[in-house]
């Protein structure tokens, strides 16, 4: 976003947009990047006390309960002084005769021009009880907030009913599920989301969600709602039946625009809600207009944020004269539910004239396939996908357009074989969020787009829900794009192809391989990786022979480097678990070396601002206390966080914190491609945050469940199912095959998230590869850990009885007796920090060339 600078004459109109939700945010981002003269100043009035966040992805606050993971891009607007962000205020009134928009606290703006981005409320049906304390709406942060409230404080694995089968009832019934309770759906029309699939596909789709824990009851209505005096409820429904002992209830029923603000400023409304609006999105008063959930654009409210979108675009351009007009609505969704994928677009329902249905049900299987075809069976008009959403990328685009021959090889088992992206044609619309088409991608491609990044960034495809991702990255495949696979200048071939080449011919030096499949010298980038592999592939230390030229400080040192030139040391704590001696002992080392401690997110102590030539002493008294290095310094196994599990919580249905002491004295010292984290917890309220983790495992009363590629840092990630309900060897078995597989495969500095990602195939073809080993390697893997449990050797001891490793710890070569004297500290606030003097720090010529993490970066 462009930044005001002085000398700009100060904008003579203002433009107030009443609602900050991500149609709003759209609107603000539209206008200021379109008015390079600067015409428009622009005041948002957000209701809420956060700004614009990401409403599509609310589900996912359940997993992490931090509305910065949420929030949109920009949504502050740092910077940019023609817009000015009110958070926690509200517009009560318009006065159209002055121009005013009234605030909560009677003050007024003044426009010229006035936006209502107000959006939608839910609806709550008029049912007995309705209004009593635990019945809740799920819509905002505020709602979740209220709900988990309400979730912590009942009885573990109580019920829980959600009023509404759609998309946001069954999204409402994963988040109750997660939050420990055991969700009942309750739906009116005959099937779950009604809206999106057919009869034959909701038939599935409730199969398979009762399948993972989720009561389903449709075809019937709620009567009323019972409160008793202990705080459970009796929910009785239209036939008559009851769920009893419910700790809370969600209603999901379907929102309503909220158009009180435009009907007390008498602007039209629609027959069933909305502000009416025409095709340029502009109400009957001229200076007004209406965008997102609460537009009635002639007559009709969408409530999907493509539509939400395109008007915010449309006024943006009619602001600054133009003419645009709203395009119409593409009301295909492609979701993934509770695990389950679910998608639909097009005429999803057959309702066009003589049109034809072509249907693959594989209860089997779990999927659920139709195309609807018009009557010659030439010309796709929509479909629906329940279980295997893999064709809708394809199929989506390629609406409206003629069928490439057998209707049915659209959606067959091999589907996809014959038909390729290429086949669309230019018009296809390839992201729907943001209206980008196959050509407009394939012009970006064309004029110098190298990547998903830069198609991205040129287009704005794939920067909502990233569902046409997979198709941005055929299409740059198709346009032959030659993405180097090429480690560095030194090295040809790829990390992953290098590690199969160190397997296969036992080379055990750097020299030796660059010298027999590379050329040069080498640099900053193929030292350390080879070093890795290296590392990945032998028990040897880290330091032994010309393995320690090859490291970055960290790895040099066994330690991190901070800011001032000294390091910090991270002794192991196992699952979180120090005894008491070994406390003691920490805490005496830190005295005696002046050394600042912290506790780190990780479930350890940090010991701050040793220098290089006392490492070892430090080292030598935490082995002898039965400590050993904690490996914060590698790209390896960080930690293994954990609850207090079954042993001492009363939640606790697993003994989390064994696990997690097996865990990490299983996979300690693992050289990988970038440093791994894992997190037990001992059930499903996740105290452990397991599921931000590369290796999450999460109790339940039938085992473990296994998520993958989780990460934190600046691209974060949730990770995903693997497997459930597995015993200790199973979970072991696939950890095992897991890390050893995305050691062996992942590029450099590649963390598991993007690596899952990329694979061909993604997690489906990591389940298969790891739970069902298809590719008849499992064996090899499990073999390849055995030898590295068996090997593993502390890495601190392994210097502390070498003289020769020893004799680098040093500040000065050439006077190794002397301390750093550039080295200081000053007191602040209490704490102990590094003085900085601005000039490069002894032992610091060695630069990192790997982000760090909240263990390395201080």
């Amino acid at each position: 976003m462009r930044k005001f600078y002085e000398g700009v004459s100060v904008p003579s109109k203002t433009v107030v947009v009443v609602g900050h939700g991500m149609v709003g945010h759209r609107f603000v981002q539209e206008l200021r990047e379109r008015d390079v003269t600067d015409q428009w100043r622009i005041v948002v009035v957000c209701e809420e006390a956060a700004p614009a966040y990401d409403r599509v992805g609310l589900s996912s606050y359940v997993n992490s309960w931090d509305p910065a993971a949420l929030a949109l891009d920009g949504n502050t607007y740092p910077g940019d002084p023609l817009v000015n962000l009110l958070t926690g205020r509200r517009v009560a009134r318009v006065n159209r005769v002055a121009r005013t928009a009234v605030l909560d606290d009677d003050s007024s703006i003044v426009f010229d021009a006035l936006v209502l981005a107000t959006g939608s409320y839910p609806f709550v049906p008029p049912v007995a009880g309705s209004d009593s304390g635990n019945c809740f709406v799920y819509r905002t942060l505020d709602d979740l907030d209220q709900i988990r409230a309400r979730a912590e404080s009942a009885p573990d694995g109580a019920k829980a009913v959600v009023v509404g089968g759609g998309l946001l009832g069954l999204e409402a019934a994963n988040a109750l599920k997660l939050l420990g309770l055991a969700p009942h759906v309750v739906e009116f029309a005959p099937r779950l989301m009604p809206l999106q699939v057919d009869e034959g596909g909701g038939a599935l789709l409730a199969n398979l969600v009762e399948g993972l824990g989720v009561a389903v009851h449709t075809g019937v209505g709620t009567s009323a709602i019972e409160q008793h005096d202990d705080g459970m409820m009796t929910v009785t429904l239209s036939d008559e039946s009851t769920i009893d002992d419910a700790a809370l209830l969600v209603f999901s029923a379907g929102v309503r625009p909220r158009d009180q603000l435009a009907r007390d400023a008498d602007l039209a409304v629609g027959e069933r809600g909305g502000v009416l609006v025409d095709d340029g999105c502009r109400t009957d008063d001229p200076d007004i207009y209406a965008i997102g959930e609460v537009a009635a654009v002639n007559g009709r409210c969408y409530g999907l944020v493509a539509p939400g979108y395109h008007t915010a675009e449309v006024v943006a351009d009619r602001l600054l004269g133009g003419h645009s007009e709203f395009p119409g609505a593409d009301l295909s969704t492609k979701l993934k539910l509770l695990g389950v994928d679910v998608a639909s677009f097009g005429d999803a329902m057959g309702a066009t004239e003589g049109a034809l249905e072509v249907v693959f049900n594989d209860p089997v299987a779990g999927t659920y396939a139709k195309v609807v075809v018009s009557d010659d069976a030439k010309t796709l008009l929509g479909g629906v996908l329940v279980g295997d959403a893999t064709q809708y990328a394809l199929l989506k685009p390629m609406v409206g357009g003629p069928v490439p021959g057998d209707p049915a090889a659209l959606i067959a088992p091999a589907a996809g074989e014959g038909v390729g992206i290429s086949a669309l044609p230019d018009g296809a619309e390839i992201c729907s969020c943001n209206g980008v088409s196959k050509g407009d991608i394939c012009g970006a491609i064309a004029h110098g787009a190298q990547d998903v990044s830069a198609v991205k960034t040129c287009t704005k495809a794939g920067t909502t829900c990233g569902g046409c991702i997979p198709s941005i990255t055929r299409l740059l495949a198709d346009s032959g794009v030659e993405i180097s696979k090429s480690l560095c200048e030194h090295f040809s071939q790829s990390r992953s192809e290098l590690f199969e080449i160190v397997q296969a011919t036992g080379i055990r030096t750097f020299s030796d391989l660059v010298a027999r499949h590379g050329t040069g010298a080498g640099c900053e980038i193929c030292k350390p990786t080879v070093a890795s592999i290296l590392a990945s592939t032998s028990s040897d230390h880290i330091l032994a022979g010309e393995q320690a030229a090859l490291q970055d400080t960290n790895d040099h040192f066994l330690a991190n480097i901070q800011k001032n030139g000294t390091y910090s040391v991270v002794p192991r704590m196992p699952g979180g678990e120090v005894t008491p001696d070994q406390l003691i002992v920490i805490g005496q080392v830190a005295k005696d070396f002046g050394l600042y401690t912290k506790v780190t997110g990780g479930q350890r102590i940090d010991l701050f601002g040793a220098r290089v030539e006392e490492l070892p002493q430090i080292w030598r008294r935490l082995v002898e206390a039965g400590m050993e290095s904690g490996q914060a310094y590698g790209k390896s196994l960080r930690t293994v966080k954990s609850c207090v599990g079954s042993t001492w919580c009363r939640y606790g249905v697993q003994d989390s914190v064994g696990m997690a002491v097996d865990l990490e004295r299983r996979y300690r010292g693992l050289r990988s491609p970038h440093k791994i984290k894992f997190g037990v917890s001992g059930c499903a309220r996740e105290c452990a945050e397991a599921r931000g983790k590369d290796v999450g495992v999460i109790a339940t009363e039938h085992g473990w469940n296994l998520y993958v590629g989780g990460n934190g840092g600046q691209s974060p990630a949730h990770a995903q199912l693997l497997a459930s309900g597995i015993d200790d060897q199973t979970l072991i078995a696939y950890i095992d095959r897991y890390l050893m597989f995305y050691i062996r495969t992942a590029d450099r500095l590649q963390r598991t998230a993007p690596w899952i990602a990329g694979l061909e195939g993604g997690l489906d073809h990591l389940k298969a590869v790891v739970c069902d080993d298809s590719l008849g390697i499992a064996a090899e893997l499990e073999s390849a850990m055995a030898e590295h449990v068996a090997g593993y050797k502390d890495e601190w001891a392994g210097v502390l009885d070498d003289e020769e490793k020893l004799s680098r710890f040093v500040s000065f070569v050439n006077a190794p007796a002397e301390p750093d004297p550039t080295i200081e500290f000053s007191e602040g606030a209490g704490r102990k920090v590094p003085v900085l003097l601005g000039t490069p720090q002894p032992g610091a010529a060695r630069r990192r060339t790997e982000e760090s993490d909240d263990e390395s970066r201080r």
